[in-house]
């Protein structure tokens, strides 16, 4: 089975949903829908798009073989609808070659893919879907993976609306990761067939989690973890500001904030030590595993955000057993219940996020019990065992579907 991937090229999500394909016998590749450099930890598979710097990875990925197309020749291969005239086709500053859409269709015709994945909708699903409109012929099956706030929040753009519609109807099959973004793919008019709820992350090894929490009960720890991100979404903000309601309840801890990128945060989070005497840490960039480790130390875990669908910190904080405060615009009520196994809250109000976290540090029972009932959670959604053959079994209907469409186009 031949793969093309339209992807985000430096993406942790989208290598490790790819890395699941790893040991098999199927043909895997890449057409990176962002100039970015390829993540260094994506293996086995060739990446497309010339001019692009994801084409240069030498020694990051040793393991990725790079491709560049070739120049095209003017004819019946030229991947553009039939009856546009060659003077239209390169009249004016527009140069075909220079076009990502264009390119991508280059590489698609070349390629002959069983299946096109696109790992997204802002930039691979849109890209896609001019390539489409560029090609003649029959297209391969299309699969749509919708992340984060592809729907949920951009659906309600004006800006972002009538191209994402016309992305659901194009496609043969969808992909997410809420059952809510199901419910909403089909409003905005869908056509295709659903596929599988999974995390777009893929699985996780138990065995690995256990090496890299901290020994003892949750409830013995005294960190607590905040997500930095200060973003169109993200609302560290907020998130500090309650933790300054909460400060006199939080004798004895420290609190440690990742992803703090703005400048904003940083100095935030700065006068919350200077004027609480909690010492407050600002985590450096680190690997998946280091963050792990940091959530496998922390009592609780702190995400907020305006949009979002399972987020990735969230799943951390519920594999490494710390107690999670989650905002309620996200898909994590189809993961906990509310008061039980975590708390779920309004992302712009400090009062309400506050009251949780006094909650969930006075409480020692709710944070061991929780911990208990995700822990179990994670056995039976998040375990690599049982996502992988989800994931592998999905590609291999949609291709059977495919040939029997005769949408099939490997040779």
């Amino acid at each position: 089975m031949r793969i093309l991937f339209v992807g985000i090229p430096d993406s942790v999500h989208m290598v490790r949903w790819v890395r699941q394909l790893e040991g098999l016998d199927w043909d895997i590749h890449l057409f990176p829908c962002t100039d970015a450099s390829i993540h260094s930890a994506l293996r086995k598979t060739t990446v497309h798009n010339r001019n692009s710097r994801a084409t240069r990875i030498d020694r990051s990925a040793p393991e990725v073989r790079s491709y560049d197309e070739f120049w095209p020749v003017l004819g019946s291969n030229w991947p553009f609808p039939r009856g546009m005239s060659c003077a239209k086709r390169l009249s004016g500053s527009w140069f075909p070659w220079d076009d990502l859409a264009w390119r991508l269709a280059q590489t698609i015709r070349k390629l002959q893919p069983d299946i096109i994945h696109s790992l997204e909708i802002q930039h691979a699903g849109y890209l896609t879907l001019d390539a489409r409109e560029h090609f003649s012929g029959k297209f391969p099956t299309w699969i749509v993976a919708n992340w984060g706030s592809d729907i949920y929040l951009f659906g309600r753009l004006k800006e972002h609306r009538a191209r994402i519609k016309a992305v659901l109807a194009a496609c043969d099959f969808y992909n997410c990761e809420c059952h809510r973004d199901t419910a909403l793919a089909r409003a905005f008019g869908c056509k295709g067939e659903m596929l599988a709820v999974l995390p777009n992350t893929g699985g996780i090894d138990p065995a690995k989690l256990r090496e890299l929490r901290q020994p003892g009960p949750p409830s013995g720890r005294r960190l607590i973890l905040l997500k930095g991100y200060q973003t169109w979404a993200g609302r560290a903000l907020v998130g500090l500001r309650a933790l300054r309601l909460a400060a006199e309840g939080l004798k004895g801890y420290r609190i440690g904030v990742y992803l703090a990128g703005e400048e904003s945060v940083r100095i935030s989070a700065e006068l919350l030590e200077d004027e609480t005497g909690i010492p407050v840490e600002l985590i450096p960039t680190c690997s998946h595993e280091e963050m792990l480790r940091w959530h496998g130390r922390a009592r609780i875990s702190i995400g907020l955000s305006i949009s979002d669908a399972i987020s990735t910190s969230f799943l951390e904080a519920i594999m490494m057993g710390s107690f999670p405060i989650q905002s309620n615009t996200s898909c994590a009520n189809e993961w906990i219940k509310c008061g039980e196994s975590g708390f779920l809250v309004p992302p712009e109000d400090p009062e309400i996020i506050a009251d949780a976290i006094r909650r969930a540090v006075a409480d020692d029972d709710l944070v061991d019990r929780a911990a208990e009932i995700n822990a179990q959670t994670v056995r039976e959604r998040l375990d690599e065992s049982v996502i992988r053959p989800q994931v592998v079994a999905m590609y291999e209907r949609v291709a059977a579907q495919a040939a029997r469409k005769g949408k099939s186009m490997s040779v």
